[in-house]
């Protein structure tokens, strides 16, 4: 019975994996990703309202 000659699995075995690696790397640097979501100034408005410009009373309603 003869025997399995191995010597040469290590290199193709490593080859292969830098080729796949190499090919996976071109593969996603040709993709275009979306920009991450950048925070956004929100200014707030000031309104005024009637009620902040004079001072009023609440009543409570009679127990």
């Amino acid at each position: 019975m003869p025997q399995l000659d191995t010597s040469t699995w290590f290199i193709t075995i490593v080859s292969s994996m830098i080729t796949l690696f190499i090919l996976f790397q071109l593969k996603i640097s040709s993709q275009t990703f979306p920009m991450p979501p950048s925070p956004k100034h929100m200014t707030t408005l000031n309104t005024k309202n009637p009620w902040e410009s004079k001072w009023t009373k609440i009543y409570l309603p009679l127990l």
